[in-house]
């Protein structure tokens, strides 16, 4: 018994110890946004997306290796009668070694898939899917840039598909050169009970880029040009085979002060890629984006952009504007 006893001590007081070489961290993020899409001209879906988010967290941090985090992603859209659209919960471990990362739980997207394109992830996941629910490792050092993660965005049940998404992105850059590589499939499996003549879906796309970063080398702040390849790939089983569409990317951005212009072009076959832009769809499409930062302080940024899509022999307009409000602290839990 008393050996019991002392171990329980022993046991409670490294427990005790380990919680005092801890950190306890907070994080609050405000995403307010107005973004309306004059579509009609092409003859695709106008819409104004209007409204916030507010995602605090708070968790641990344990010898700057080890973090658990927990919080919310609440989004309310202006107008709506109700307090919150939809709540989602934040939760995850996220391992931290040397060049590498590895996240599992729900975790937010921004800075970790939000730059794949929009031909393949469409900009409207941020506004009304922030966050991924699965896995995603991360390497990264100097000139390289790998991820591969995978998204489970719907869970099987009697009348609920299956449905989740892996992909992998990465980026090489040992100079004012580099090579980027983007790739996604969404697997869309049937419920649990059959549906007759239903099939399971495959729809995912893939895209190569090189290019040059001529960033603080020219009066500009940032300047980088770059072109590639995409090609989609969609199957609906034991109907029939691969449909493959190609395309060619060209791209060119330029940065002064707290202005930016970006162009981009495509130019190949449509494609129906369901989580990727509609736009892409058409075999010409050209975008350009003027944006603008009047708001730039350490926490908060504010973006005004005006986009112009060239397609079909017309040219649908979008105004948006999006404020974000990042603000983190930490402290230690160690005893004085």
């Amino acid at each position: 018994m008393r050996f019991k006893l002392l171990f329980t001590f022993l046991v409670l007081g490294t427990a005790f110890h380990q919680l005092h070489a801890q950190e306890i961290e907070g994080a609050l993020n405000i995403h307010t946004f107005a973004d309306n899409r004059e579509y009609a001209r092409s003859n695709r879906f106008s819409e104004t997306i209007f409204g916030l988010r507010f995602a605090p967290q708070i968790g641990l941090l344990v010898d700057s290796t080890h973090r658990i985090r927990v919080g919310l992603n609440a989004l309310h859209e202006f107008g709506s009668p109700e307090f919150t659209n939809k709540i989602d919960p934040i939760v995850y471990y996220q391992y931290m070694k040397q060049n590498w990362n590895f996240y599992m739980g729900v975790f937010p997207r921004q800075d970790l898939i939000s730059d794949f394109p929009r031909a393949i992830l469409n900009d409207t996941l941020n506004y009304f899917r922030p966050n991924v629910e699965g896995m995603l490792a991360k390497f990264e050092n100097k000139n390289w840039r790998q991820i591969l993660f995978i998204d489970w965005t719907s869970r099987q049940t009697a009348t609920a598909r299956e449905n989740f998404i892996f992909g992998l992105s990465g980026r090489y850059q040992p100079g004012a050169f580099f090579v980027s590589y983007y790739g996604m499939m969404l697997h869309n499996a049937g419920p649990g009970i059959p549906i007759p003549d239903d099939h399971i879906e495959d729809n995912g796309a893939a895209a190569v880029k090189i290019g040059v970063d001529l960033s603080g080398k020219t009066f500009l702040d940032s300047l980088t040009i770059n072109t590639g390849a995409m090609m989609s790939f969609e199957r609906v089983r034991t109907i029939g085979g691969w449909a493959t569409p190609k395309g060619v990317l060209l791209e060119a951005h330029a940065g002064y002060h707290r202005f930016g212009i970006t162009n981009s072009f495509y130019k190949g076959e449509g494609h129906n890629i369901t989580m990727g832009d509609k736009f892409y769809r058409s075999k010409t499409y050209n975008r350009t984006d003027l944006s603008w930062s009047p708001i730039l302080f350490k926490n908060v940024e504010g973006k005004l952009a005006l986009s112009f899509h060239f397609v079909d022999g017309v040219v649908d307009s979008q105004q948006a504007f999006g404020l974000r409000y990042n603000i983190m602290g930490s402290k230690s839990l160690k005893r004085n």
